[in-house]
Formats: C-alpha cells, sequence, structure tokens
C-alpha cells in the first residue's frame, strides 16, 4: 500500500522561535503556529477555530528562522507529520509535531524586501520579480506569446 506524509500549513507564529544546538552542533528551532480556520454554521453563524501547532526545524533553516522570524509572522510550513513519547515524572508523555521540510517567509516589510524560500535540502533564496517586469513575464506581451 502506497504512503504519505506530508503537511501543508499557513498561519503566524504564537511565539518568538527558540534555537538550540545539539551535542553535535546541530541547530534545531521550535516554532509555536496557530492556524485559523473560519466556518459557518447551519444557523448562518459565522465562527473561528485556531489550532495551535508545534514545529521542529532543523539546521541552517533554524538559524533562518530564528533571524528572520518574531512572534505574530505569517509563515508557510511543508513538513511530516511525526510522533514522539517520553517520561516525565513517572508519567508517560507523547505528542505530535510537524518536522519542517521547508518555510516560506509569508511577511513582507518595506520597498525592497524580499520573500524567502529556503528547505533544509536547498538553501536557495527565490527573489519576486521586479514590479516592471512582473508583467513581461506573465505573458502580457503581443500576440506571439504563448498563453502557458
Amino acid at each position: 500500500m502506497a504512503s504519505l506524509n506530508r503537511v501543508f500549513l499557513a498561519g503566524n507564529l504564537t511565539r518568538d522561535p527558540e534555537v538550540r544546538y545539539t551535542p553535535g552542533g546541530a541547530a534545531v528551532a521550535t516554532l509555536g503556529m496557530a492556524v485559523n480556520r473560519y466556518y459557518t454554521t447551519k444557523t448562518g453563524e459565522k465562527k473561528e477555530e485556531t489550532l495551535f501547532i508545534r514545529v521542529v526545524v532543523w539546521g541552517k533553516l533554524a538559524e533562518s528562522c530564528k533571524e528572520y522570524l518574531k512572534k505574530g509572522s505569517s509563515l508557510l510550513v511543508e513538513g511530516r507529520l511525526a510522533s514522539r513519547s517520553w517520561e516525565q515524572n513517572g508519567q508517560k508523555r507523547s505528542t505530535v509535531e510537524v518536522v519542517a521540510l521547508g518555510i516560506q517567509f509569508l511577511d513582507r516589510g518595506g520597498k525592497g524586501s524580499q520573500e524567502r524560500v529556503m528547505t533544509d535540502m536547498d538553501e536557495s533564496v527565490d527573489e519576486p520579480l521586479p514590479e516592471e517586469d512582473a508583467g513581461k513575464k506573465a505573458g502580457s506581451g503581443g500576440d506571439d506569446d504563448i498563453p502557458f
């Protein structure tokens, strides 16, 4: 049977990223993320539901999160679900969290800011098109342009 473990979440940070280092020197960041769901009940009442999710980020991406994100920052997380368990004060505990494979920072600052796309596999930075070139790239040219 096929198996897939992939999660995409868009939301806001509930606190500043916390970065620690393993004994081997690897950075690990913990992010608290709030994801909202809006819906309308059968009676027409508008409701909002908030889900709080723990996100774990490793390596250089963890350090980038510490540098560029803060409480309230908007982000898109691509990752996988992971569970872990431990014993605390004689009680067994467990949790399910998202291990980030990639994060897109959605906040945009003032003029000239960049949207950064980073993954643990690809540390490249995607830069948005300059506004004056965006129309040309989108196919708003003449009749010879291919529509796709």
